[in-house]
């Protein structure tokens, strides 16, 4: 039995491959794991950010998911993204997600209207009263307008509420924050959202990264965690330089287009994107492939 407060490492947050037509094309979904569990990753993450969560129907969220664990098929553990503006909502979601065969669910706080710090603790122990799996946070402000205080994290964590955190605030004060708060519940799990802060963030006592680079070079992502872990930071560092030139290159355009197109560029899928979003355009998809062909990430 997989239990989430032993996962650590890289956790590929996966694009939701699509059809031009919206639909979701489930060749490449089983393409895509396949992919990047060859390049070693420790995890699986569907319907997060990159995956456009925020953009599928419900129909569309549950097939990307199953598709996922059916193509994991039990060789890592898959923790479905939650992004819902309401908590009956965020409810029917998890529930979904243990339906399916998602062993944890990474849940942002409601979005839309802005959330104070009591308000937060009662959404998260009201979604965990009756949760089937277990609950990491995902702190995205940016995208939420809420930002879970380092101190909120740990009153939770303690009490067992949740059991992990995503950062991706981009924040490395306040992911240090997190790391020194929960310092004393070593099964704790803090994953850095952040590709490119991947190195320093094991150096402060991370689990790993959930993080978009993953699905274009997993193995390269994987190599910083697996260098830091044998002490040979020379080398983690070197890859860390790398991974850091490959993020700026797929921030070109509106996210996640740019890793998309990449992935078709690599034979996985389709660059679509979900409404109303259009795919990368010519001229920035030329300079990407020149790129990932430079950087030998092109097959």
């Amino acid at each position: 039995m997989f239990e989430i407060e032993e996962l650590a490492g890289v956790v590929p947050a996966l694009i939701s491959p699509l059809r031009s037509d919206g639909c979701v094309d489930e060749a490449a979904v089983a393409r895509l794991v396949e992919h990047v569990i060859e390049g070693g990753v420790h995890g699986l993450l569907p319907l997060g950010s990159t995956g456009e969560t925020a953009s599928l129907d419900e129909t569309a969220r549950r097939t990307i998911l199953s598709c996922v664990t059916a193509a994991a098929a039990g060789r890592v553990p898959v923790i479905c993204g939650v992004a819902q503006s309401h908590l009956s909502a965020a409810r029917v979601e998890v529930e979904a997600a243990a339906r399916l065969g998602a062993a944890a669910a990474l849940v942002a706080p409601p979005f839309y209207y802005p959330m104070d710090q009591p308000t937060l603790l009662a959404f998260y122990r009201s979604l965990a009263a009756d949760c089937p799996i277990p609950i990491l946070l995902y702190n995205i402000p940016q995208f939420t307008k809420v930002v879970a205080e380092p101190s909120s994290v740990a009153t939770l964590a303690r009490e067992g509420t949740i059991v992990g955190i995503k950062d991706s605030s981009c924040d490395f004060e306040y992911f240090e924050g997190v790391c020194i708060a929960t310092r004393k519940l070593p099964r704790f799990r803090i994953f850095t959202g952040s590709d490119t802060m991947l190195l320093p963030s094991l150096a402060m006592g991370g689990a790993g990264t959930i993080c978009g680079a993953a699905n274009v070079a997993p193995r390269r992502v994987v190599q910083i965690d697996e260098a830091f872990k044998r002490g040979d930071l020379v080398a983690a560092r070197a890859e860390q330089d790398s991974l850091y030139r490959l993020v700026a290159a797929l921030r070109v355009g509106v996210f996640p287009a740019a890793i998309k197109a990449a992935c078709h560029m690599q034979g996985i899928c389709e660059p679509w994107c979900a409404a109303p979003l259009e795919p990368l355009d010519d001229p920035s998809q030329a300079k990407l492939r020149a790129q990932l062909g430079a950087w030998g990430l092109l097959h």
